[in-house]
């Protein structure tokens, strides 16, 4: 039977003892976690750069491919993680966001960039954030900070 990527997450954190809720939960130490989180995505990101002298040095496409697949996977298993310690749902969290993105095309219905190839907002688009904020009510975020 092949589990799905969130109950393989959950499993996961179970193993190494994490900590996982099934309700939005904010914990005290939410500051002293995040910038713990923050350290660790950064270890991940500076990871760019020996990607990026491995494609300098002129290494094989298939390396540079497993390098990228794997720095990529790395912060999703990461991000998915965290968000398990913290009950949310981030399917669904995803899921709004696309659509927020999605609402950021232009008049005409193309897309716009920035010089960097990022989606900028065109005049349709809609903040993600109060969606997000009525899930997390919808999934009784608690309105105290709870103890992990």
């Amino acid at each position: 039977m092949n589990k799905s990527f969130a109950r393989r997450i959950a499993a996961m954190n179970a193993m190494y003892r994490l900590s996982a809720h099934d309700r939005p939960t904010l914990p005290v130490d939410v500051a002293d976690r995040l910038v713990k989180f923050k350290a660790t995505l950064l270890d991940e990101v500076h990871e760019i750069d020996q990607i990026v002298e491995l494609s300098k040095s002129g290494a094989p496409a298939i390396d540079l491919a497993v390098a990228v697949a794997d720095l990529l996977g790395d912060i999703v298993v990461y991000c998915r993680s965290e968000a398990l310690k913290y009950g949310l749902p981030l399917e669904e969290v995803l899921d709004i966001i696309m659509d927020s993105n999605e609402s950021k095309l232009g008049a005409d219905g193309s897309p716009i960039y920035d010089a960097n190839g990022k989606f900028l907002k065109g005049p349709n688009y809609w903040k993600p954030e109060p969606r997000i904020k009525a899930l997390l009510e919808q999934r009784g975020l608690p309105g105290r900070r709870d103890e992990d």
